[in-house]
Protein backbone atom coordinates (compact mmCIF):
# COMPACT_ATOMS: atom_id res chain seq x y z
CA UNK A 1 0.00 0.00 0.00
CA UNK A 2 2.47 2.25 0.79
CA UNK A 3 4.37 2.29 -2.64
CA UNK A 4 1.37 3.41 -3.99
CA UNK A 5 1.70 6.83 -2.52
CA UNK A 6 2.42 9.24 -4.73
CA UNK A 7 4.06 13.03 -3.72
CA UNK A 8 4.23 15.84 -6.29
CA UNK A 9 6.70 19.05 -5.24
CA UNK A 10 7.49 21.82 -7.43
CA UNK A 11 10.69 23.63 -7.07
CA UNK A 12 11.85 20.03 -6.41
CA UNK A 13 15.40 20.30 -7.46
CA UNK A 14 17.28 22.12 -4.86
CA UNK A 15 16.59 24.05 -1.58
CA UNK A 16 13.04 23.64 0.51
CA UNK A 17 11.55 21.80 -2.32
CA UNK A 18 14.44 18.91 -2.55
CA UNK A 19 14.62 18.29 0.70
CA UNK A 20 10.57 17.67 1.15
CA UNK A 21 11.10 15.43 -2.02
CA UNK A 22 13.82 13.43 0.27
CA UNK A 23 10.86 13.48 3.74
CA UNK A 24 8.35 11.99 1.26
CA UNK A 25 10.46 9.97 -0.62
CA UNK A 26 12.18 8.66 2.52
CA UNK A 27 8.51 7.85 4.24
CA UNK A 28 7.54 5.43 1.45
CA UNK A 29 6.24 7.86 -1.18
CA UNK A 30 7.07 7.76 -4.91
CA UNK A 31 8.03 11.45 -6.29
CA UNK A 32 7.36 13.53 -8.87
CA UNK A 33 9.69 16.96 -8.98
CA UNK A 34 8.88 20.06 -10.92
CA UNK A 35 11.32 22.98 -12.07
CA UNK A 36 12.60 25.17 -14.89
CA UNK A 37 15.78 23.26 -15.60
CA UNK A 38 15.70 20.05 -16.85
CA UNK A 39 19.43 19.25 -16.29
CA UNK A 40 19.29 20.25 -12.88
CA UNK A 41 16.07 18.56 -12.54
CA UNK A 42 17.34 15.62 -13.78
CA UNK A 43 20.40 15.44 -11.50
CA UNK A 44 18.14 15.83 -8.61
CA UNK A 45 15.93 12.57 -9.40
CA UNK A 46 18.62 10.81 -9.96
CA UNK A 47 20.03 11.71 -6.30
CA UNK A 48 16.43 10.94 -4.63
CA UNK A 49 16.63 7.79 -6.65
CA UNK A 50 19.77 6.52 -5.55
CA UNK A 51 18.73 7.64 -1.78
CA UNK A 52 15.08 6.75 -1.27
CA UNK A 53 14.73 4.15 -3.52
CA UNK A 54 11.51 5.06 -4.80
CA UNK A 55 10.45 5.71 -8.32
CA UNK A 56 11.31 9.51 -9.22
CA UNK A 57 9.05 11.38 -12.10
CA UNK A 58 10.21 15.26 -13.94
CA UNK A 59 8.07 17.66 -14.53
CA UNK A 60 9.74 20.35 -16.63
CA UNK A 61 7.88 23.42 -16.56
CA UNK A 62 7.75 26.74 -16.53
CA UNK A 63 4.73 27.88 -13.49
CA UNK A 64 5.31 31.14 -14.56
CA UNK A 65 3.12 30.76 -17.62
CA UNK A 66 -0.55 29.29 -18.03
CA UNK A 67 0.56 26.84 -20.31
CA UNK A 68 3.62 25.65 -18.39
CA UNK A 69 1.11 25.31 -15.62
CA UNK A 70 -1.42 22.96 -17.80
CA UNK A 71 1.67 21.05 -18.88
CA UNK A 72 3.09 20.20 -15.83
CA UNK A 73 -0.03 18.77 -14.80
CA UNK A 74 -0.93 16.37 -17.77
CA UNK A 75 2.61 15.09 -16.60
CA UNK A 76 1.47 14.38 -13.32
CA UNK A 77 -1.94 12.84 -14.69
CA UNK A 78 0.09 10.58 -17.46
CA UNK A 79 1.28 8.82 -14.67
CA UNK A 80 -1.93 6.84 -14.06
CA UNK A 81 -1.93 7.59 -9.84
CA UNK A 82 -3.36 10.09 -7.99
CA UNK A 83 -1.65 12.45 -6.09
CA UNK A 84 -1.27 11.58 -2.33
CA UNK A 85 0.61 15.04 -1.32
CA UNK A 86 1.27 18.01 -3.05
CA UNK A 87 3.58 20.90 -2.07
CA UNK A 88 3.19 23.97 -3.96
CA UNK A 89 6.58 25.29 -2.94
CA UNK A 90 7.72 26.63 -6.37
CA UNK A 91 8.47 30.80 -5.81
CA UNK A 92 10.98 33.67 -6.35
CA UNK A 93 11.55 36.78 -4.52
CA UNK A 94 12.68 40.21 -5.67
CA UNK A 95 14.54 42.63 -3.92
CA UNK A 96 18.01 44.97 -4.38
CA UNK A 97 15.88 48.29 -4.20
CA UNK A 98 12.69 50.22 -3.41
CA UNK A 99 9.71 49.82 -5.25
CA UNK A 100 10.49 52.73 -7.31
CA UNK A 101 13.82 51.05 -8.14
CA UNK A 102 13.31 47.30 -8.73
CA UNK A 103 12.08 45.64 -12.34
CA UNK A 104 8.67 45.64 -12.81
CA UNK A 105 8.69 43.04 -14.95
CA UNK A 106 10.45 40.44 -12.44
CA UNK A 107 7.77 41.67 -10.07
CA UNK A 108 5.01 41.19 -12.24
CA UNK A 109 6.53 37.30 -12.88
CA UNK A 110 6.77 36.82 -9.52
CA UNK A 111 3.44 37.37 -9.00
CA UNK A 112 2.88 34.81 -11.92
CA UNK A 113 4.98 31.80 -10.11
CA UNK A 114 4.37 32.90 -6.50
CA UNK A 115 0.41 33.35 -6.49
CA UNK A 116 -1.63 33.21 -10.12
CA UNK A 117 0.22 29.75 -10.35
CA UNK A 118 -0.62 28.38 -6.89
CA UNK A 119 -4.23 29.43 -7.40
CA UNK A 120 -4.71 27.51 -10.94
CA UNK A 121 -1.98 24.50 -10.16
CA UNK A 122 -4.15 23.38 -6.74
CA UNK A 123 -7.54 23.39 -8.93
CA UNK A 124 -6.19 21.35 -10.46
CA UNK A 125 -5.49 19.07 -7.93
CA UNK A 126 -7.46 19.93 -5.55
CA UNK A 127 -10.31 19.22 -7.69
CA UNK A 128 -8.97 15.37 -8.34
CA UNK A 129 -8.43 15.26 -4.18
CA UNK A 130 -12.09 15.72 -3.35
CA UNK A 131 -13.61 13.79 -6.25
CA UNK A 132 -11.61 11.00 -4.32
CA UNK A 133 -12.08 12.16 -0.83
CA UNK A 134 -8.68 12.11 0.46
CA UNK A 135 -5.22 14.16 -0.04
CA UNK A 136 -2.55 16.23 2.08
CA UNK A 137 -1.26 19.87 0.34
CA UNK A 138 1.40 21.69 1.93
CA UNK A 139 1.94 25.54 1.04
CA UNK A 140 5.31 26.73 1.25
CA UNK A 141 5.15 30.34 2.92
CA UNK A 142 7.12 32.37 4.86
CA UNK A 143 7.52 34.05 8.49
CA UNK A 144 7.28 37.59 5.86
CA UNK A 145 3.58 36.26 5.63
CA UNK A 146 3.48 37.64 8.89
CA UNK A 147 4.94 41.20 8.61
CA UNK A 148 5.09 43.99 5.69
CA UNK A 149 8.45 43.07 3.83
CA UNK A 150 10.11 46.79 3.02
CA UNK A 151 12.63 45.99 0.15
CA UNK A 152 10.80 42.98 -1.18
CA UNK A 153 7.04 44.41 -1.01
CA UNK A 154 6.01 42.47 -3.29
CA UNK A 155 7.08 39.05 -2.34
CA UNK A 156 6.15 39.83 1.16
CA UNK A 157 2.49 40.42 -0.12
CA UNK A 158 2.87 37.26 -2.55
CA UNK A 159 3.62 35.24 1.01
CA UNK A 160 0.57 36.68 2.49
CA UNK A 161 -1.54 35.96 0.09
CA UNK A 162 -0.54 32.21 -0.24
CA UNK A 163 -0.97 32.23 4.02
CA UNK A 164 -4.40 33.40 4.24
CA UNK A 165 -5.25 31.27 0.71
CA UNK A 166 -3.75 27.98 3.11
CA UNK A 167 -5.54 29.09 5.93
CA UNK A 168 -9.29 29.55 3.78
CA UNK A 169 -8.63 26.08 1.63
CA UNK A 170 -7.98 24.51 4.80
CA UNK A 171 -11.52 25.17 6.02
CA UNK A 172 -12.81 24.31 3.20
CA UNK A 173 -11.29 21.32 2.30
CA UNK A 174 -11.45 19.41 5.97
CA UNK A 175 -14.90 17.79 5.37
CA UNK A 176 -13.73 16.61 1.95
CA UNK A 177 -10.93 14.86 3.75
CA UNK A 178 -7.92 17.24 2.32
CA UNK A 179 -5.78 18.30 5.01
CA UNK A 180 -3.80 21.64 4.27
CA UNK A 181 -1.13 22.95 6.06
CA UNK A 182 1.22 25.97 5.55
CA UNK A 183 5.02 26.09 6.01
CA UNK A 184 6.27 29.53 6.99
CA UNK A 185 10.63 29.22 6.84
CA UNK A 186 12.39 31.88 8.32
CA UNK A 187 15.94 32.95 6.18
CA UNK A 188 16.91 29.64 5.11
CA UNK A 189 20.59 28.56 3.16
CA UNK A 190 19.44 28.41 0.00
CA UNK A 191 19.99 30.38 -3.37
CA UNK A 192 16.95 32.44 -2.61
CA UNK A 193 18.66 35.47 -1.59
CA UNK A 194 21.22 35.78 -4.16
CA UNK A 195 18.57 35.36 -6.82
CA UNK A 196 16.77 37.70 -5.33
CA UNK A 197 19.29 40.22 -5.37
CA UNK A 198 19.35 40.60 -1.65
CA UNK A 199 23.25 40.05 -1.45
CA UNK A 200 24.66 42.73 0.46
CA UNK A 201 21.65 42.83 3.13
CA UNK A 202 21.73 41.92 6.63
CA UNK A 203 19.43 39.03 6.08
CA UNK A 204 21.64 38.14 2.88
CA UNK A 205 24.42 38.02 4.37
CA UNK A 206 23.34 36.77 7.80
CA UNK A 207 22.94 33.25 9.44
CA UNK A 208 20.47 31.26 7.91
CA UNK A 209 18.01 28.13 8.74
CA UNK A 210 18.89 24.06 7.30
CA UNK A 211 16.59 23.53 4.84
CA UNK A 212 16.28 19.74 5.77
CA UNK A 213 15.16 21.22 9.04
CA UNK A 214 13.15 23.26 7.50
CA UNK A 215 11.63 20.36 5.27
CA UNK A 216 11.48 17.78 8.02
CA UNK A 217 9.42 20.50 10.11
CA UNK A 218 6.98 21.17 7.47
CA UNK A 219 6.37 17.26 6.69
CA UNK A 220 5.77 16.45 10.12
CA UNK A 221 2.90 19.60 10.09
CA UNK A 222 1.39 18.35 7.29
CA UNK A 223 1.34 14.63 8.61
CA UNK A 224 0.29 15.61 12.03
CA UNK A 225 -2.60 18.17 10.53
CA UNK A 226 -1.17 21.02 11.52
CA UNK A 227 -2.74 24.49 9.91
CA UNK A 228 0.52 26.03 9.62
CA UNK A 229 4.48 25.81 11.34
CA UNK A 230 7.38 28.39 11.47
CA UNK A 231 10.34 26.51 10.84
CA UNK A 232 13.12 26.11 11.94
CA UNK A 233 14.74 27.38 14.56
CA UNK A 234 13.99 28.46 17.89
CA UNK A 235 14.84 32.16 17.01
CA UNK A 236 12.61 32.43 14.10
CA UNK A 237 9.60 30.47 16.17
CA UNK A 238 9.91 33.10 18.25
CA UNK A 239 10.53 36.15 15.92
CA UNK A 240 7.56 34.39 14.64
CA UNK A 241 5.48 34.19 17.72
CA UNK A 242 6.48 37.67 19.16
CA UNK A 243 4.99 39.68 15.58
CA UNK A 244 1.32 38.78 17.61
CA UNK A 245 2.79 41.74 19.63
CA UNK A 246 4.30 44.61 17.67
CA UNK A 247 2.02 46.79 15.70
CA UNK A 248 2.68 46.91 11.48
CA UNK A 249 4.52 50.35 11.39
CA UNK A 250 7.16 48.24 13.95
CA UNK A 251 6.72 45.61 12.10
CA UNK A 252 8.10 47.19 9.08
CA UNK A 253 10.59 49.23 10.48
CA UNK A 254 12.25 46.01 11.71
CA UNK A 255 11.75 44.41 8.13
CA UNK A 256 13.56 47.01 6.76
CA UNK A 257 16.42 46.77 9.14
CA UNK A 258 17.20 43.34 7.74
CA UNK A 259 16.08 43.92 3.97
CA UNK A 260 17.65 47.06 3.20
CA UNK A 261 20.46 47.33 0.28
CA UNK A 262 23.56 48.98 2.14
CA UNK A 263 23.53 51.74 -0.06
CA UNK A 264 19.37 52.47 0.11
CA UNK A 265 20.52 52.93 4.10
CA UNK A 266 23.53 55.45 3.77
CA UNK A 267 20.95 57.40 1.69
CA UNK A 268 17.80 57.57 4.04
CA UNK A 269 20.27 57.56 6.95
CA UNK A 270 18.72 61.34 7.56
CA UNK A 271 15.72 60.21 7.30
CA UNK A 272 15.84 56.86 9.96
CA UNK A 273 14.53 57.44 13.28
CA UNK A 274 16.68 58.89 15.88
CA UNK A 275 18.97 56.95 17.93
CA UNK A 276 17.14 56.76 20.78
CA UNK A 277 14.01 55.96 19.06
CA UNK A 278 15.63 53.04 17.14
CA UNK A 279 17.10 52.05 21.13
CA UNK A 280 12.92 51.91 22.22
CA UNK A 281 12.41 50.05 19.12
CA UNK A 282 15.11 47.16 19.44
CA UNK A 283 13.64 47.16 23.17
CA UNK A 284 10.30 46.72 22.05
CA UNK A 285 11.10 43.67 20.01
CA UNK A 286 13.81 42.00 22.62
CA UNK A 287 10.81 42.72 25.23
CA UNK A 288 8.26 40.51 22.90
CA UNK A 289 10.90 38.11 21.82
CA UNK A 290 11.10 37.41 26.21
CA UNK A 291 7.25 37.39 26.82
CA UNK A 292 6.71 35.09 23.71
CA UNK A 293 9.30 32.86 25.32
CA UNK A 294 7.64 33.03 28.85
CA UNK A 295 4.32 32.49 27.04
CA UNK A 296 5.93 28.88 25.12
CA UNK A 297 7.79 27.69 28.30
CA UNK A 298 5.44 28.84 31.22
CA UNK A 299 4.19 25.04 32.38
CA UNK A 300 0.37 24.86 31.71
CA UNK A 301 0.63 27.82 29.66
CA UNK A 302 -1.43 27.05 26.03
CA UNK A 303 -1.24 28.92 23.06
CA UNK A 304 -3.59 27.30 21.10
CA UNK A 305 -1.47 24.41 20.12
CA UNK A 306 1.77 22.98 20.56
CA UNK A 307 3.60 26.18 20.60
CA UNK A 308 6.68 24.19 21.70
CA UNK A 309 7.69 22.52 18.52
CA UNK A 310 6.44 26.29 16.55
CA UNK A 311 2.92 24.20 15.48
CA UNK A 312 -0.45 25.96 16.41
CA UNK A 313 -3.36 24.15 15.78
CA UNK A 314 -6.95 25.00 14.39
Amino acid sequence: MNAQRLAVITGGSSGIGLELARQFGRHGYDLVIGGQDSPKLGGAAALLRRETGRQVWTAPADLAQPDGVERFYERVRGIGRPVDAFCANAGVGVGGGDFSQTDLDAELRLIDLDVRSQVHLTKLIVRDMAARGSGRILFTSSISALMPGPFEAVYSASKMFIRSFAEALRNEMAPKGIVVTALLPGPTDTDFFHRAGMDGTPVGDGAKDDPAEVARQGFEALMADRHHVIAETLKTKVQGAATNLMSDPMLAQVHRRMSEPKAARRQALSQQPSSGSLVFMGTGLALAALLTTAAIVRPGRRMGGDARNGHYRS
